[in-house]
């Protein structure tokens, strides 16, 4: 299949064999060497061409298929969607596209990675059990006491509803979140000290904006959040991977200026920072003079464990930015993040997000949550999820450990909405052992995405939004899917 540019000119560019394969078709698409109704071949076809897995080579057909580049035609095979081709008058799309600033040009090198993200947000097929995303299933949901709060805040008849808040976010907000970090986390914040965000990245962004230069190194984990290294590269930093072991990240003298940390629940495996490692993390920020971004975006939700004390609650010094979201403890749409700020990044920070955002956006929700949090509502939630998390998470680690023991090793988790899971078997395996769980109508999260550095392949499961019932059918799925395989 000819793709218009050799694919070595694309692996040079991506990181990912998946990611230069999307784009190198995808060109083919638009110069029209590819022309509309175009046959492609089968997964394992593909992946023997271009010495990929047969799991890359699905993701790329699912990321194509997801834009509307190809079409699948049941029993028939994957074909070039109409419309989509360069008509042969126009120019070559590299000769029309715009002359971008540098940040343009890391932006758009890094669009793939975006695409990935949203594959996420995509259901999945009717009748797939998918293990592929975290998030709170709506009828969990306490919605007639949220729409109360959303009443009260806009006031009778809607007088509330033209009144505006400040670039930092709605003042009862921020005392409401004080009042919660107090009470549930030990962190003393001043609601002076609270930005609130549209989503704890907005959040992460803006702070690699004000304290990274070109050609800074950033510490973050590996793995870790995929998001965080593109926000950093765009940024003009230099993401420095640091690996995680079953304790988190390995403290080290590093040669930077900011380190990005999830502590409480390391993403994507789960592991619980110690506090002999905390307490080194610090040590580092204060011999550097450097910052520290806490990112704890789920490790409310814990059901199991001794809760160990947030980064910000040992710091004495104005270190440590401590990052939060309500997107996964309310739900996906609520796009809510929020930082507790050092004293001295306080100034900087607002004049920062005033020029993104003159005024907060959506006012109402903020004090609707800041409603819900006061009048007890939101810790009644939480205490009621928290329940429902653990048993399913109970119930994927038992279906797990009796049925498919021999493949994955689950990383122990108290808290959060997914598991880390290492896979046990080789590499081969492991692709076609993907592609027979999505004939078996089952579907996970492969964890390389996360992974800077190549390593054994592992999985995430994400249980949060399945019932038990759809958990222990799930995992009958995989352990069907493996003996599919033994008998090819």
């Amino acid at each position: 299949m000819e793709l218009g540019l050799p694919f070595e000119t694309y692996v040079e560019q991506y990181r990912y064999k998946y990611l230069a394969l999307y784009h190198a078709i995808r060109a083919a698409i638009h110069s029209g060497k590819l022309p509309e109704g175009t046959r492609l071949p089968a997964t394992r076809e593909l992946a023997r061409l271009y010495g990929v897995s047969r799991g890359s080579a699905a993701q790329c057909y699912d990321m194509l298929m997801a834009e509307g580049y190809v079409v699948s035609r049941q029993g028939s095979g994957t074909y070039v969607a109409e419309g989509i081709a360069a008509a042969a008058d126009q120019p070559p799309l590299a000769e029309r596209a715009p002359a971008l600033s540098a940040w343009g040009q890391r932006l758009m090198s890094r669009s793939g990675e975006y695409v990935s993200a949203q594959l996420l947000l995509k259901e999945p097929p009717p009748g797939t059990i998918s293990f592929a995303n975290a998030r709170m299933p709506m009828e969990d949901f306490p919605y007639s006491e949220w729409r109360s709060a959303l009443s009260y805040a806009g006031g009778s008849g809607g007088a509330e509803l033209q009144n505006g808040a400040p670039p930092e976010g709605d003042i009862e907000l921020r005392r409401a979140i004080a009042g919660h970090l107090r009470f549930t986390r030990g962190i003393q914040a001043d609601p002076e000290h609270i930005v609130v965000f549209s989503g704890s990245m907005q959040g992460l962004v803006l702070m690699f904006q004000l304290l990274v230069d070109p050609g800074d190194h950033v510490v973050m984990e590996d793995p870790g959040y995929q998001g965080i290294h593109r926000g950093i590269s765009l940024s003009g930093g230099i993401p420095l991977p640091s690996p995680v072991d079953d304790a988190g990240l390995i403290p080290c003298e590093w040669d930077a200026g900011l380190l990005v940390v999830s502590p409480s629940r390391q993403y994507p495996t789960g592991a619980v920072l110690p506090l002999e490692r905390r307490r080194a993390l610090l040590n580092w920020a204060r011999s550097r003079q450097a910052f520290i971004v806490e990112d704890d975006y789920d490790s409310e939700f814990r059901w199991g464990g001794k809760p160990i004390e947030p980064l910000k609650m040992l710091d004495d010094e104005g270190r440590v930015i401590f990052v939060g979201s309500f997107s996964k403890t309310m739900f996906t749409g609520l796009r809510i993040g929020y930082a507790v700020l050092p004293p001295s990044l306080v100034e900087a920070v607002v004049q920062a997000k005033a020029l993104y955002e003159p005024i907060s956006p959506a006012v109402l929700e903020q004090r609707a949550l800041a409603r819900f949090i006061v009048r007890g509502g939101y810790g009644r939630h939480l205490r009621r999820m928290t329940r429902l998390y653990g048993a399913r998470y109970e119930a994927l680690r038992h279906g797990m450990e009796t049925h498919v023991s021999g493949l994955f090793r689950l990383h122990p988790g108290d808290a959060g909405l997914h598991v880390y899971a290492n896979w046990l078997r080789s590499a081969e395996e492991y692709a076609l052992f993907q592609e027979a769980a999505r004939k078996r109508a089952v579907m996970f999260r492969d964890a390389a995405a996360y992974h800077r550095t190549p390593g054994p392949p592992a999985a995430c499961f994400g249980f949060s939004h399945l019932g038990i019932s759809s958990i222990e059918e799930g995992v009958a799925r995989m352990a069907q899917a493996w003996r599919d395989m033994q008998k090819t």
